[in-house]
C-alpha cells in the first residue's frame, strides 16, 4: 500500500499505475470519462482536483482509496502511558455496611 500525503504524490501514483497497465493518458481518459488535459494536471499533482473524478479515475485504474487513522510520531509517544492501557484497572472497593 503506498501512503499518499499530498496531491503530487497521488499523481505520481496514478501515473506509475496508468503506465503499469501500459495505458496512454488518452486510454485512461477515456475510460475514467475526463479529459486528457484534467488528467494531466492530475498526474502532475494539481492540488484542486474535483473528488469524484479523482475516483473515477482511480476505478478506471482499479485501485480504491483507503483512510486510516494516523499513527502518532514515536519520538511523541509516552510509553508508560500506553502499556498502562494494558493493564486491568485495580477491583473496585466495596464499602463494609
Amino acid at each position: 500500500m503506498m501512503r499518499i500525503e499530498d496531491s503530487q504524490r497521488l499523481g505520481l501514483i496514478i501515473r506509475l499505475s496508468r503506465a503499469r497497465l501500459g495505458q496512454t493518458q488518452a486510454q485512461l481518459a477515456a475510460a475514467a470519462g475526463v479529459s486528457r488535459r484534467w488528467l494531466s494536471d492530475l498526474e502532475h499533482g494539481k492540488p484542486r482536483a474535483e473528488i469524484g473524478l479523482v475516483f473515477r479515475t482511480l476505478d478506471a485504474l482499479g485501485l480504491r482509496l483507503v483512510a486510516e487513522p494516523a499513527l502518532p510520531d514515536p519520538d511523541e509517544i509516552d510509553l508508560d502511558q500506553h502499556l498502562a492501557t494494558f493493564v486491568d484497572p485495580p477491583p473496585a472497593t466495596r464499602e463494609a455496611t
